[in-house]
C-alpha cells in the first residue's frame, strides 16, 4: 500500500481548486463572454479620451493624442488585470456559498494556504489571459506600435505587483465571510479607493497632497509607474527595480498578514455559524 506525502497531497489540493475554478468558467462561459465584451468596450471608451483631448484642444495646442491613448490604455489594462485578480480572490467565499460547498471547503483537512494558493494561481493565469485578449483588441483598433516597448519588463512588473494585491484581496475576502448578505459588495470600497489614489488614468501628482501620501501605500501606484516606463519609454528591466522592490516588499508583508486576518475571520465565522449558503 502506497501513501502520498503531505506535500504532494497539498499540491494536488491546490490544483483541485484551480481545476474547480476553470470548470466554473466553462459552466458560466456566457457570463465570462459578456464580461469580456464589457471590459473591452470599457477599455476602448477610456482610451478614446486621448484622441478626444487632441480633437477638442484644436490644432494650435501641443497635445499628442497617440501618447495620451497609450497612457490611458496602459492604465486601463493594468487596472483590469489587478482588479481581475482582486475579484477572483475576494469572491471565493461568495462562490463557495453560491455553490453550497462553503462548509465542506472550510472544514476540509487542508491548509488554508493550499486553498488560497490554488485560488491565487488561477486568478493570476486567468487575469493574464483576460488582459492579453483586451490588449490584442486595443492594439488592433488603435494601431498601436509596441516595437520599442519592453514587454518582458512590463509583464514582470505586473507579476511582481500582483503579489501585494493578493495579500490585500485575501484580507478583503473576509468581508463576504463575516457579512454573508452584503459582504461581497463591501469589497468594492477597497478597490474604489485604490483606483482613486493609484494614478490609473492620471498622474498621482495631480491629486491633493493628502491623497498623494496615500498613493505611496498603494502597490498599484508602483505597478502603473513601472509598466508605463517599460511600455512608453522602453525602460530596461533592470531600470524597473525601483518600482519592483516596493511591490515585492508589500507582497512579503501583506500575504502573511492576509492569511492571518483570514484565519481569525474564519475562526469567528465558524464559531458564530456564518458558514451557510445564501442566494
Amino acid at each position: 500500500m502506497t501513501t502520498t506525502s503531505p506535500i504532494i497531497h497539498q499540491l494536488r489540493a491546490s490544483y483541485a481548486f484551480m481545476e474547480r475554478n476553470a470548470n466554473l468558467v466553462k459552466r458560466y462561459w456566457t457570463w465570462e463572454l459578456v464580461w469580456l465584451v464589457y471590459s473591452i468596450a470599457n477599455s476602448l471608451s477610456v482610451s478614446f479620451i486621448g484622441l478626444g483631448m487632441e480633437y477638442l484642444s484644436g490644432e494650435q495646442a501641443n497635445v499628442d493624442g497617440g501618447y495620451l491613448v497609450l497612457y490611458l490604455v496602459i492604465g486601463t489594462l493594468v487596472w483590469r488585470y489587478l482588479s481581475t485578480v482582486f475579484y477572483w480572490i475576494t469572491e471565493l467565499i461568495s462562490i463557495e456559498r453560491w455553490e453550497g460547498t462553503i462548509e465542506y471547503t472550510l472544514m476540509a483537512p487542508i491548509h488554508r494556504l493550499t486553498h488560497m494558493a490554488g485560488q491565487t494561481i488561477f486568478a493570476v493565469i486567468y487575469g493574464l489571459f483576460f488582459t492579453g485578449v483586451i490588449l490584442g483588441v486595443t492594439v488592433a483598433i488603435f494601431d498601436i506600435s509596441l516595437a520599442n516597448a519592453n514587454l518582458w519588463g512590463g509583464t514582470l512588473m505586473l507579476l511582481s505587483g500582483c503579489l501585494s494585491f493578493v495579500g490585500i484581496s485575501i484580507m478583503a475576502s473576509t468581508l463576504p465571510l463575516l457579512f454573508p448578505e452584503r459582504g461581497a459588495q463591501m469589497t468594492h470600497i477597497i478597490i474604489a479607493l485604490l483606483l482613486l489614489i493609484s494614478g490609473v488614468y492620471y498622474p498621482v501628482e495631480v491629486l491633493p497632497v493628502a491623497l498623494q501620501r496615500l498613493a505611496v501605500l498603494s502597490p498599484a501606484t508602483y505597478v502603473l509607474k513601472g509598466v508605463r516606463l517599460a511600455m512608453l519609454e522602453g525602460a530596461r528591466t533592470l531600470d524597473l527595480w525601483p518600482t519592483i522592490w516596493p511591490t515585492l516588499l508589500m507582497g512579503v508583508a501583506l500575504i502573511p498578514a492576509g492569511l492571518w486576518v483570514f484565519a481569525q475571520a474564519e475562526r469567528y465565522a465558524k464559531r458564530k455559524g456564518k458558514l451557510h449558503r445564501n442566494g
